[in-house]
């Protein structure tokens, strides 16, 4: 049989397809605002729900963002309040969720091969369940976007004039955050807890140096996403690799060609 006969690759394209452009489309937020480390220290954050979820018998995905959510919202209301620089805050609330997903799986007793599965990713294990799953809350996060489009491009390049033009630009943070939790969970499936936040900064990363719009640059980003996503599957089926690491890595050589041939500045 060929690879697109195979039920579970059908699936894990569709679902790591979806997932591209949720990515995508909040990763240009993310690189715009300057939040790439927020993005990674939201995704090690899941870790510690994953881990708490494994060990009590409740659904990890649920765990996980309610683990995302608290961190996301914990970091921003530390450094909008002045107590710490946001890297530095970041910082400790990723050493303390990691370190709380270490202790909590010390706890569990046998393999964990669930933990295996969410810390590198399972597409090829991608349900139909997992596909509406992905579909629902990515359609809410698109809808979000779209809807608070203007708003999340003025306070991403000047969040002062933001609050100067009369917008709840605090709100509209928080919100923004809270979007980065939820793509970061719905896209755990696919490249995992190690590697999403790679998936969510890479493609936007890689758009910027061939943009000159916020919409082209969200254009570029899902296109260069989606490409990585495809390619990084069939390689991986091809060659028999890991199918989250196999992704991440085709972005990034996306990314290495832009630096060559996207603008200079």
């Amino acid at each position: 049989m060929n690879w697109w006969e195979y039920a579970f690759m059908q699936r894990a394209l569709v679902g790591g397809v979806m997932v591209g452009v949720l990515t995508a489309v909040i990763g240009v937020f993310v690189v715009l605002r300057g939040m790439s480390f927020m993005g990674t220290g939201i995704a090690h954050a899941s870790f510690g729900g994953v881990a708490l979820g494994l060990l009590v018998g409740i659904d990890p995905v649920l765990a996980a963002l309610a683990f995302c959510l608290a961190v996301a919202w914990g970091i921003g209301a530390v450094t909008r309040r002045g107590a710490l620089k946001e890297d530095t805050a970041i910082g400790i609330f990723f050493a303390a969720t990691m370190a709380l997903g270490a202790l909590l799986m010390g706890l569990r007793q046998g393999y964990n091969v669930d933990l295996f599965a969410y810390l590198f990713g399972s597409v090829l294990a991608i349900s139909t369940g997992d596909l509406y799953w992905i579909l629902g809350v990515g359609a809410l996060v698109l809808l979000t976007v779209y809807l608070l489009y203007k708003e999340f491009v003025f306070i991403a390049f000047d969040p002062e004039g933001a609050r100067v033009a009369g917008l709840p630009e605090p709100a509209l943070y928080y919100l923004l955050l809270t979007l980065i939790a939820v793509t970061v969970v719905v896209a755990l499936k696919v490249v995992g807890i190690v590697l999403v936040s790679a998936l969510l900064v890479t493609p936007a990363a890689a758009a910027y140096r061939l943009s000159e719009t916020v919409g082209e640059m969200i254009a570029w980003a899902v296109a260069l996403s989606v490409t990585s996503v495809v390619v990084g599957l069939l390689l991986a089926y091809g060659l028999n690799t890991a199918s989250g690491a196999t992704i991440v890595l085709t972005a990034t050589a996306f990314f290495g060609l832009t630096l060559l041939w996207g603008r200079k500045d």
